[in-house]
């Protein structure tokens, strides 16, 4: 592109070292607003020299703040008066009965816990032989270490009863029918025995075992089609059926909420679920009460 002649000016740069000269056409409006471009180029120098003394002198402010208020600190340290070693031994003796309060704190909870190991069939373990006996004397001669090791050896004995006992859902979800006597779901004319609960679930759902044990059976069972039983402490037995597929072999041993079937309608059912049953010693009782600790 050729510009006219009045709109292009000519800059002649000389090379004095070497004798020569070079020529270079620049629009004359550029070279009219050299100045401009000069001036906008000042201000934002300009302005960033004015942002940098700002920032350094408010980080110089700042400094000076921290050094006063560290000499204030300084002083009021100075000022305190040292505490007395009677005074010493009266704030000790808080942190004695805070310990006495936690293991306060700790019977309480184990009282609980027994209450519902007892509800359960279960023998409670005594709390009382915990700190060193019935008497009071015997007691007070235990330390503190000695008393947090006896209650550990307590709630380790307390956790495998805890472990093998079953208690919470197999499948969480509604529930389409309860223990005891109903209708006959193929004959409502007859009423039947219903041996324990039945959950809401859709094929293929996870059934989840409700305590630590071992698998005495795993296959078909009759009318529960695939069944999984398991074996607990204390006598205890759940038992899994109408199972779409089974997740685990007998002589198995198995824990607390692990998947050991899926969902089905197999055997004497008439619809997708999970049958659930718990049995103490061979007989069926209610599983409502091992759903939940307030039961």
């Amino acid at each position: 592109m050729k510009f006219r002649p009045s709109n292009i000016s000519t800059v002649i740069i000389v090379d004095k070292g070497k004798g020569s000269t070079k020529t270079l056409q620049v629009k004359t409006k550029h070279i009219n607003r050299l100045k401009h471009y000069a001036a906008g180029i000042m201000v934002v120098i300009a302005l960033l020299s004015g942002i940098i003394i700002y920032l350094d002198t408010q980080n110089s402010r700042q400094e000076q703040e921290n050094d006063l208020l560290q000499a204030q600190l300084s002083k009021l340290k100075s000022t305190i008066p040292a505490v007395p070693a009677a005074q010493s031994q009266v704030k000790a003796q808080p942190q004695q009965s805070k310990a006495e309060t936690y293991i306060q704190s700790i019977e309480s909870k184990l009282t609980f816990i027994n209450n519902y190991l007892k509800k359960r069939g279960l023998k409670g373990f005594s709390i009382k032989s915990i700190g060193g006996g019935d008497s009071k004397a015997a007691e007070n001669k235990l330390s503190d270490d000695e008393k947090y090791s006896l209650y550990d050896e307590y709630l380790s004995r307390l956790e495998r009863a805890v472990a093998f006992t079953p208690m919470g859902y197999p499948r969480v979800s509604s529930l389409t029918s309860y223990f005891g006597y109903r209708s006959d779901p193929f004959d409502g004319g007859h009423a039947e025995f219903h041996p324990g609960i039945d959950f809401r679930g859709q094929y293929g759902d996870a059934a989840r075992c409700t305590a630590n044990g071992k698998v005495v059976s795993a296959g078909w069972m009759g009318g529960y089609g695939n069944c999984v039983r398991i074996a607990h402490a204390n006598g205890y037995e759940t038992l899994y059926g109408h199972l779409s597929h089974i997740e685990v072999r007998e002589g198995q041993q198995v824990t607390a909420g692990q998947v050991i079937g899926k969902v089905g309608s197999t055997g004497r059912s008439t619809g997708t679920h999970l049958h659930y049953e718990v049995r103490k010693n061979g007989k069926a009782i209610n599983p409502i009460s091992f759903l939940s600790l307030n039961n």
